[in-house]
């Protein structure tokens, strides 16, 4: 999915009004559709729409598209509508039957149906593996189910759509034409088994056979399945060709051969422009790393104006922690799980100043209580939510509410006793409260509800909840108690705290030792004696903003057991020169990350140190850029939510420049990463640098990731320098990786 695409308001509206004005006066009639019961007339007797359960205002709008168009008999289309309930990629945690379904596809198989030209199957990996997203594996799984509905009816012909698309004002024109054709033509007396009415080509050329001006017989290249005509004979031959293997759209094409497949001239129902998509495509990483793309647009969120502050409370355990990360997945700067707010955002919130950081608060000890009382007073619109156990609890709850102050029988602890009495007194100052039980199966729909806004993509995470945690003592503004600091520009996002000058961030007293990491031996280290491959891998792959490709060739040790990354001009279909990086093959869940490490020299290059993670995407750096290496860039990159949240956003992140008071790239020295659950520190030869802690700018990440080490020249001039290839090869060589890390989960 690319939420970028996603329209304005404004485009959303005037789009609608457009769709409106299609059919102005008389509703056309398709003499293809019929309410016929009779198995022998060849027409469209059925329509199934796939809907979600959860997109119920999805289902209503296409009830009224049919409801424009009628069929032979005159009656409207969606009179001969069934909708079926689609299966949900956000509660189908299973894996699917493998007679059905199986997850795994190869990059072969996507360029088979869309091939791509920088890519010859000579120079790819095309047995290389891609694993369908949980939103591939329902929709897959509901087309199957659909199928299975059609094999096993009496109708000839059914129109199977997707709930998120509309038909064009000539649709009754076309299919007639095209159904006259099929239909009465000798050689397809038996039928057709898939009508295409809605597609998407691929970029090159569709492989296809023309029939007529109306019609063609694809032989591959067509994306979507969000409109087609299947026929009873065609229900069946597709389930005799199960399982199907990775995204259903392309897992057809690989069986058009098979099957008698035709599509008209022109995709005769579109996809609607107007809805945000559910969907997250498995290739696109995979075709970023073989090179596909040379340049990424910037993800970045877009912050749409929501109800604040929000205010929630409850007893431990009751899901708090996975609620203030639910909040923050949907755009809230949120800070939680702390016994009391930094003396800043304290004095802000409560004089209503606008220089208030936050603007959600989940579990703060020193708001709860007569202050909750205060903050519904001072903030009529705010929202509050209060966390319960489960759906038992909530009843309670609710009867414990309207009984009589002198009738009290509680059955609850004295804790809940006190929520109980919170949530009384809210009830008469605010219309805006939530109970929100922890059990609930479906609580982004509460929660979205109860806040105005669309559902995320991603499942509502689940994380163990946190205690209410001290603010260190020590709350000396970490920017000013470091020298040669340069600050460069930063992303703007809902997870980068405001820079002001008097805010040091939300700085948290670590349960463990400030100096845990020193002193100890380390867990896994590399003096490339021998390199040990069960513990690192070389890359062979690449990433949009990289002008080189990786290969393994280009890493090497010398006799004196120094391991060296090789960047040199070297022409590939994908890239113009090639490099190496070496990243960890475990992940890792805080730690202490060394390297002994001397830079390339070089302008438009940066040899890179870091830790990184995908879905969601969480970094941290140092980079050395080859135009200045007497200078340290650090930095770090924040995304909220669980394992698998489909939220990749930021460009610049948040970095800074650090004046080392020497040339990197002239000796030897050790960098190293610190990383806890309350800060990361940077050392250069022992010596802190630099130190972050939590929402200084943004939160400490919080999710496992590897550790790298590369050599790239990014497209960016503006932060490397001009690459000139006459300075070409050039070089980063590593002494020793050493790494101590934390025995946490991960």
């Amino acid at each position: 999915m690319n939420r970028t695409m996603y329209p304005g308001l404004f485009f959303r509206l005037f789009y609608r009004m457009v769709l409106k004005t299609r059919w102005m006066g008389a509703k056309p009639v398709c003499k293809s559709f019929d309410n016929t019961h009779d198995q022998n007339h060849n027409v469209i007797q059925q329509i199934y729409v796939i809907n979600l359960d959860r997109q119920i205002n999805r289902w209503n709008k296409i009830q009224k598209e049919l409801l424009r168009i009628y069929g032979g008999s005159k009656i409207p289309l969606r009179d001969i509508t069934k909708r079926f309930s689609a299966i949900d990629a956000r509660y189908n945690t299973e894996l699917p039957n493998p007679l059905e379904l199986q997850i795994n596809y190869t990059l072969a198989d996507q360029l088979f149906v869309e091939p791509n030209p920088i890519l010859r199957k000579d120079e790819v990996k095309g047995n290389q593996p891609v694993t369908m997203t949980n939103q591939e594996i329902a929709v897959a799984l509901s087309h199957i189910a659909v199928w299975k509905l059609i094999a096993s009816s009496d109708h000839p012909y059914t129109l199977v759509l997707e709930d998120d698309v509309y038909f064009h004002n000539n649709f009754a024109k076309i299919l007639d034409k095209a159904w006259d054709e099929l239909t009465h033509a000798c050689e397809l007396s038996d039928g057709f088994d898939v009508l295409y009415l809605s597609y998407k080509e691929v970029k090159t050329k569709v492989d296809k056979q023309d029939i007529s001006d109306v019609l063609f017989k694809p032989l591959r290249g067509l994306w979507w399945l969000s409109g087609y005509v299947l026929s009873q004979k065609g229900a069946k031959k597709l389930l005799g060709l199960l399982p199907v293997y990775g995204p259903v759209d392309l897992w057809i094409n690989l069986h058009f051969k098979k099957l008698d497949v035709f599509a008209t001239q022109k995709s005769i129902i579109e996809q609607r422009m107007d809805y945000q998509s559910d969907n997250s495509y498995s290739i696109l990483p995979v075709l970023a790393k073989v090179g596909v793309f040379t340049q990424a647009k910037p993800l970045l969120f877009k912050t749409r104006t929501r109800p604040t502050p929000v205010f929630a409370f409850g007893r431990q355990g009751t899901g708090l922690t996975s609620l203030a990360m639910a909040l923050s997945m949907l755009g809230y700067r949120c800070c939680s799980d702390v016994k009391e707010l930094p003396e800043t955002e304290h004095y802000a919130l409560f004089s209503k100043k606008k220089s208030r950081v936050f603007d959600a608060y989940v579990n703060v000890g020193s708001l709860w209580g007569r202050r909750c009382i205060e903050l519904a007073k001072l903030y009529r619109k705010a929202k509050f939510i209060i966390t319960v156990s489960d759906e038992e609890e909530l009843i309670q709850f609710n009867q414990d509410y309207v009984m009589e102050e002198g009738s009290r029988t509680y059955k609850f602890s004295d804790q809940y006793d006190s929520v109980l009495q919170v949530y009384k007194k809210l009830r008469k100052l605010s219309a805006n409260i939530l109970v929100l039980p922890m059990q609930r199966r479906d609580k982004w729909d509460q929660l979205c509800k109860f806040i105005e806004c669309e559902y995320p993509t991603s499942q509502y995470p689940a994380i163990e909840d946190q205690t209410q945690r001290h603010l260190s003592t020590n709350t000396k503004n970490n920017r000013n108690a470091f020298q040669g600091l340069i600050k460069m520009q930063f992303d703007s996002s809902p997870w980068i705290a405001t820079s002001r000058k008097e805010w040091c961030g939300v700085p948290l007293l670590d349960v463990k030792d400030d100096k845990i990491w020193e002193n100890c031996l380390p867990n896994d280290s590399e003096s490339f004696q021998t390199f040990k491959k069960s513990r690192w891998s070389l890359l062979d792959d690449t990433f949009p903003d990289n002008l080189s490709i990786f290969k393994p060739d280009n890493f090497s040790i010398s006799s004196d057991n120094i391991a060296r990354i090789m960047l040199c001009k070297e022409y590939s279909p994908v890239r113009e020169y090639t490099s190496a990086s070496i990243c960890s093959r475990k992940s890792y869940l805080f730690g202490c990350f060394s390297v002994v490490i001397k830079p390339a020299k070089v302008p438009g290059l940066v040899t890179g140190v870091f830790l990184h993670r995908n879905s969601p995407r969480q970094e941290i750096d140092i980079e050395f850029l080859g135009k200045d290496t007497s200078k340290l860039l650090v930095n770090v990159y924040y995304n909220p939510g669980g394992e698998g949240a489909n939220l990749e956003y930021g460009y610049r992140g948040t970095p800074i420049l650090i004046d080392l008071g020497f040339d990197a790239s002239r000796d030897f020295h050790r960098y190293s990463i610190e990383w806890s659950p309350t800060s990361i520190r940077w050392f250069v030869d022992s010596r802190l640098v630099y130190k972050r802690v939590h929402w200084d700018p943004t939160p400490i990440p919080h999710l496992p990731m590897q550790f790298y080490v590369n050599l790239w020249p990014p497209r960016s001039e503006e932060l490397a320098g001009t690459l000139s290839d006459y300075v070409l090869p050039a070089y980063s060589d590593i002494k020793c990786i050493d790494i101590q890390h934390d025995k946490l989960p991960g």
